[in-house]
């Protein structure tokens, strides 16, 4: 469905115009189905040059509706509809800003009737809209009021509906206001992410690290981050080319990997809390902490030696876990060890583990 539409203004400075005339023409792709028709009170004056183009002063306009009367009418009109004008980004600019004005946030995709021309109506010596209307022999009465010159327009999109056969130039045309591809591109980052616990990096376009995330599921999460409409969600997710993630298997070795990283990695857009440091020890000086792995029969480890920790890591043999020397050579040396010991103590003083075994 298309809202064909032409808009007439007071003119003046760049954003700072207000309009004077509006036209809408609902549009199914064979014929009008609904239609809106107005002058505006735009509240201010018109330039004289533009009065003398259009035959619209500020006396025919007292009594018009203000714009704010009139927007509700434009949303339901548009609604579900592809914006299609003459110049769409002139039209789309002023009425994106009146509902700017008013504190609403207004989108739609747009069709642009002067590129599609250029396209589809090849060697043409003006692309204006009468002109190119009048080399077409499509009629046009009341040129620079907003009725004639949109009425225009739906005959002239008619044409080139029908001159696009497959309908591939036109789909290459249309314009997202509504931030599909955006969409697209970060739907496509979430379908590569596991729904398992652990963590996840979201990287730049030099894949450089912006955020580092966590949780019981990875998908989850990340689909978290890209609903969120905060403005340091929303530049992680203009900057986000794409997402690696870890498996971690169970949620001591995602806290310990997160803080620890978090710590190392510094990433730009994570907000680091202060830690309160721990002031006793562990209750025994060597022992080994095992939990849930990442795949069944995996254990995962963290080893204490003298009550510091040594390192962590995931092993599925029994003579790893029974032989120190082996298990060493096994797990990844921690260097950070006062926070280690501050998420591990932390997490012991709150929660059970699957098992701990004293050395």
């Amino acid at each position: 469905m298309y809202a064909i539409l032409d808009i007439e203004t007071t003119g003046g400075k760049f954003n700072e115009e207000g309009i004077t005339e509006i036209a809408i023409y609902k549009f199914d792709g064979h014929k009008i189905v609904d239609q809106f028709i107005s002058l505006v009170n735009p509240e201010k004056e018109i330039q004289q040059f533009v009065v003398r183009l259009t035959g619209i002063n500020n006396k025919m306009l007292q009594n018009a509706p203000k714009f704010y009367e009139i927007a509700k009418r434009v949303i339901e009109i548009t609604k579900d509809c592809t914006l299609v004008a003459h110049n769409t980004t002139f039209d789309y600019r002023i009425l994106s800003t009146e509902f700017d004005r008013l504190g609403y946030d207004f989108n739609r995709n747009t069709l642009c009737t002067v590129e599609l021309s250029k396209q589809l109506i090849l060697d043409q010596p003006s692309y204006s809209l009468g002109k190119l209307t009048k080399a077409l022999g499509i009629p046009m009465t009341d040129r620079h009021r907003a009725s004639g010159d949109a009425l225009a327009t739906v005959q002239l999109f008619k044409l080139l509906l029908e001159k696009d056969s497959t309908k591939a130039i036109i789909q290459d045309f249309v314009k997202y206001h509504d931030q599909r591809i955006e969409k697209e591109r970060l739907q496509k980052l979430i379908a590569a992410v596991p729904k398992d616990i652990g963590l996840f990096y979201v990287h730049d376009k030099n894949g450089k690290i912006l955020f580092l995330g966590r949780g019981k599921n990875v998908k989850s999460e990340v689909n978290k981050l890209f609903l969120k409409e905060t403005k340091r969600a929303l530049k992680i997710q203009e900057r986000a080319v794409s997402i690696t993630f870890e498996k971690t298997g169970n949620e001591l070795f995602t806290r310990l990997k997160y803080y620890l990283q978090l710590e190392a990695l510094a990433p730009k857009y994570n907000i680091k809390k202060k830690r309160k440091p721990v002031l006793n020890d562990f209750n025994n000086d060597d022992f080994i902490i095992l939990e849930k792995g990442r795949e069944t029969e995996e254990h995962a480890l963290i080893l204490i030696e003298n009550n510091q920790v040594f390192g962590y890591g995931y092993t599925n043999l029994a003579h790893q876990e029974n032989n120190i020397d082996i298990l060493k050579a096994v797990l990844t040396p921690i260097e950070d060890k006062q926070l280690a010991k501050i998420i591990i103590k932390n997490y012991l003083n709150n929660y059970t583990v699957q098992k701990i075994v004293r050395l």
